[in-house]
């Protein structure tokens, strides 16, 4: 039998991939498992085995102190699969590597010496610049998931449970919310999702996650609701409740 040669063995594409960030505070594994424990209040699918990149540039010092492979179970426990470390020193590089993670290398821009300048003319206001806008008119299944890179995700159809929709900007769907809905993905607190239909599993802004597996309260259930960051607390407002704020 002839074999196909037009097919080739292997193909390399570009791909998209999320992943969340686990920024480590404390090196002590029995303090991040007791925080752990205390974030997802024991649920076994507050993760859905997402992809983490660990950065520990809050550690200081304390970074020379990680038990890679115990800190790697730990994570796994809570179906978080930890792939790089990030802000990690030279020094722990090899360690790193040895442990089957990669160093996720975070480049700054290059600065310019600074040149006196005119003082720039006032202006009324920052105008924000609009960001690109990802449309879905099909139904998100289980198990799927849209990720609308530097982009805000508009959404026709329903959002079923057990589904992902992330987007770096703000999130808008115009029929049921179930599943999850991740805005801000990129970091952009103002991000916000908006539902026509709050019945959400998960939202998350800017990283901040909340859950609901107890359901949701009888008058936001079902309703239009707006979900966006207040500090360090995710609020679910409904729509009629946001337009007299």
């Amino acid at each position: 039998m002839l074999k196909n040669k037009s097919r080739k063995p292997i193909e390399i594409k570009i791909a998209t991939v999320v992943a969340v960030s686990a920024i480590l505070h404390d090196s002590d594994p029995m303090a991040l498992e007791a925080a752990l424990q205390e974030m997802t209040g024991g649920s076994a699918d507050f993760f859905d085995n997402e992809f983490a990149v660990i950065d520990v540039a809050a550690l200081g010092s304390d970074r020379s102190h990680i038990d890679w492979p115990q800190l790697i179970a730990l994570l796994k426990k809570y179906r978080l699969n930890a792939v790089a470390v990030r802000n990690a020193p030279t020094e722990m590089e090899a360690d790193i590597v040895a442990s089957g993670l990669s160093i996720d290398q975070v480049v700054a821009t290059r600065q310019e010496p600074a040149t006196p300048a005119p003082p720039p003319a006032p202006v009324a206001a920052p105008a924000r610049v609009a960001a690109s806008t990802m449309i879905i008119d099909t139904p998100i299944r289980a198990g799927q998931r849209i990720y609308a890179r530097d982009a805000d995700l508009v959404i026709t159809a329903t959002v079923n449970n057990g589904a992902e929709i992330i987007a770096d900007g703000s999130i808008h769907v115009y029929a049921p919310l179930r599943g999850r809905a991740l805005a801000g993905a990129s970091g952009d607190t103002s991000a916000r999702i908006f539902a026509a239909s709050m019945e959400a599993e998960l939202v998350s802004i800017a990283g901040v996650y909340r859950t609901f597996e107890n359901g949701l309260p009888p008058e936001q259930k079902g309703q239009p609701a707006q979900i966006r960051l207040s500090g360090d607390r995710i609020d679910v407002l409904s729509l009629s409740s946001a337009a007299r704020t």
